[in-house]
């Protein structure tokens, strides 16, 4: 038995799907073999907003999945749009690595160090909203690009050369903002000079979580269901789920939803499990940085359900406090 698993084919989509390949091989005692789908997002250009925000890393994979092409993809959670997909299913989500976005600058800076008018790169309005919202003089460059070229544009890093030439611009930004999770899968995180504390910026919903989504007919059989797979592949998808993780990422994904804020907005939402309560806290900003609302709530119903309605509980007080009113949530 040789399970496919759908992945985009850049080095950190790659790395994880391979991390997760090597995993279910490993529980499931089967074969694997990983299929190349180029997505929107691999092959388009300009913002995220502008190439139609959710869903352009995973369309395409979603469609191989659908056609037969692959068994089960692999993607980053928080690439996921909120709405379910007809025909799947998302099958599993492996425990959940840091949440946490990074500073990576040149000399070792950190946030508070960096000079007045510093260029900083994201492609990422949320954290484009939230660095203004504690440096309103720094110059925010939106950026495009996979890991390396992004750490490319700034001088000095480890693994950087110094004359680098990456899309035609050399070394022109004094920090970029990345993932933890993303510099960690790859082993770049000797390219850290802070840890951003979610104090400072919330994460994107899903952030440090990967999704395996597969058709509905082989997806394991879920607890209180009388229907699903009990099949190898199942099975194997049952033991990498990770039931507190689960819990978080649909609490902030039943926000995002009730929002209805897609991946590329300006909100920001991180939910975690402490003993027997789930917490959620969720910001939503001006991209400009200069108003934002920001709240958390708690529950202690401890299922999918009660996340869900977590989600939805905390998305009702941000919107009661304005949130419509700052970000333009509906266009994203």
């Amino acid at each position: 038995m040789t399970v496919r698993i759908g992945t985009r084919a850049s080095k950190l989509a790659l790395t994880q799907t391979q991390q997760t390949a090597d995993r279910l091989a490993a529980v499931g005692g089967f074969d694997v073999e990983l299929v190349h789908v180029r997505t929107d997002g691999d092959v388009l250009t300009g913002s995220l907003s502008q190439m139609g925000g959710t869903g352009v890393f995973v369309a395409a994979l979603r469609d191989a999945l659908l056609r037969n092409e692959c068994d089960v993809a692999v993607h980053s959670l928080k690439d996921l749009p909120t709405g379910s997909a007809p025909g799947l299913t998302l099958a599993a989500t492996p425990p959940r690595v840091d949440v946490r976005d990074v500073l990576c600058a040149r000399d070792g800076l950190k946030l508070a160090d960096l000079p007045k008018g510093a260029r900083v790169g994201t492609g990422s309005p949320r954290r484009a909203a939230q660095l203004r919202a504690v440096r309103p003089d720094l110059d925010i460059v939106d950026i495009r690009g996979n890991v390396d070229t992004r750490l490319g544009r700034v001088p000095g890093l480890p693994g950087n050369a110094t004359d680098a030439v990456v899309d035609g611009k050399s070394c022109d930004l004094d920090a970029v903002v990345l993932a933890a999770a993303g510099l960690e899968r790859i082993g770049r995180l000797d390219t850290v000079t802070e840890y951003l504390e979610t104090d400072i910026m919330l994460p994107a919903a899903g952030q440090g979580s990967l999704a395996i989504e597969c058709r509905t007919a082989e997806a394991p059989a879920r607890a209180g269901s009388s229907g699903g797979s009990r099949g190898v592949l199942a099975q194997a998808l049952t033991a990498l789920d990770d039931a507190d993780t689960r819990l978080a990422v649909t609490a902030e994904r039943a926000l995002l939803a009730r929002l209805e804020a897609g991946c590329a907005a300006p909100v920001g939402a991180y939910a975690y499990r402490k003993g027997s309560m789930l917490h959620l806290e969720a910001v939503v900003c001006a991209v400009d940085g200069t108003a934002s609302v920001r709240d958390k709530r708690a529950t202690d119903g401890l299922t999918e359900v009660g996340a869900t309605l977590l989600g939805i509980e905390l998305a009702e007080v941000l919107l009661a406090a304005g949130a419509a009113d700052i970000a333009d949530l509906t266009a994203s």
